[in-house]
């Protein structure tokens, strides 16, 4: 296993994190799988668990919570807020109302006195971010979190966000978890570039890009993957993006194949070779969905490799622009674009 320093922070993390959406009843994943995972995961060496509120409603918490008992010390913790949590108009959002209220909840579900990394799971465009840097500053200094981070937010906001803290006198938001993939590149472009500048630490999110980049979607072969049964849409082949998707993906596999890697080996070599990327969260569902990802923990991609990877897709390139995650509101809703 690889270690990297988490931005400016100092802390080292693995460069692999486990992260623990499937756990419960989104991956179908049962307290003893989910501490099984977890057992093996730092046995690895990996040393970053990463969950939020949202995730089964914050069952994913209390199975995380339930599998390090007893050796919070050997886990840097990270969780996020707020993604809905309720029907309330106020059980969202990033306000110094609803992250008090809701790192208090997640607190509970974890069994812990503190989390080491809170982030902010989507930027709101609600909230000031004086309002949400002050809280999170508060919350620091309070001891409940060490330190505080973003999640999915566009670059400009990144940016934006680092001068409100320097401006108000705040602490800073000192991570980023962005989508990124071979097949998702768009964060190449803005993101990455924006979270150098400002000497953030990277956490990368759905580095199999969804399961297509897992071994288990190519040509020919019926898609029976636990996502595709979830989101069928992101799936279907008559679709031009799925399509391009698809014709990518057989490429890649030529590509590994000469290298001698898997395709998961390929995915996770690749995010985490990026100089701005820390480390590459997976998601595994099953003790043997974590033994085929920890294969790639001191993947090095070559020159070579990386060159034909850009062959395939160009940096900067999003093969599936519908799913960008960071796509600015300004673009998505026309009534932001007209008088």
């Amino acid at each position: 296993m690889q270690y990297r320093t988490l931005g400016r922070t100092g802390v080292q993390v693995s460069s692999l994190v486990l992260g623990a959406m499937n756990f419960g009843a989104i991956g179908r994943t049962t307290q003893d799988e989910a501490t099984a995972i977890v057992d093996a995961a730092l046995e690895a060496g990996i040393n970053l668990i990463d969950t939020a509120d949202m995730y089964g409603a914050g069952e994913s918490e209390v199975m995380v919570g339930k599998a390090i008992a007893g050796r919070r010390d050997d886990v840097v913790l990270a969780t996020k807020a707020g993604l809905p949590m309720g029907d309330g108009h106020n059980q969202r959002g990033s306000s110094r109302r609803w992250l008090v209220t809701e790192l208090d909840n997640s607190l509970r579900r974890l069994g812990v006195d503190h989390v080491d990394l809170y982030q902010v799971h989507r930027w709101d465009p609600e909230t000031g971010d004086e309002e949400t840097l002050s809280a999170l500053t508060d919350l620091q200094r309070a001891g409940k979190i060490r330190y505080f981070g973003s999640s999915t937010f566009p670059a400009y906001r990144i940016v934006q966000a680092q001068w409100a803290a320097r401006d108000h006198r705040l602490s800073r938001y000192v991570t980023e978890q962005p989508s990124y993939s071979i097949l998702q590149r768009g964060v190449e472009a803005h993101v990455l570039p924006a979270t150098e500048q400002y000497g953030l630490g990277v956490l990368v999110w759905s580095p199999l890009a969804s399961g297509w980049l897992s071994g288990a979607v190519r040509e020919g072969r019926e898609i029976a993957t636990h996502r595709s049964a979830i989101r069928p849409e992101r799936f279907d082949l008559s679709l031009p993006s799925n399509r391009a998707r698809l014709d990518a993906v057989e490429r890649l596999a030529k590509v590994a194949d000469e290298a001698g890697l898997t395709m998961i080996q390929l995915a996770l070599g690749f995010v985490t070779a990026h100089p701005a990327v820390t480390s590459a969260i997976i998601g595994p569902r099953t003790p043997d969905h974590l033994r085929a990802q920890l294969a790639a923990a001191d993947t090095v991609l070559s020159a070579d490799v990386l060159d034909a990877v850009d062959a395939i897709v160009a940096p900067g390139v999003d093969l599936a622009p519908e799913e960008k995650y960071d796509t600015p509101p300004a673009l998505l809703a026309p009534s932001l674009r007209r008088r």
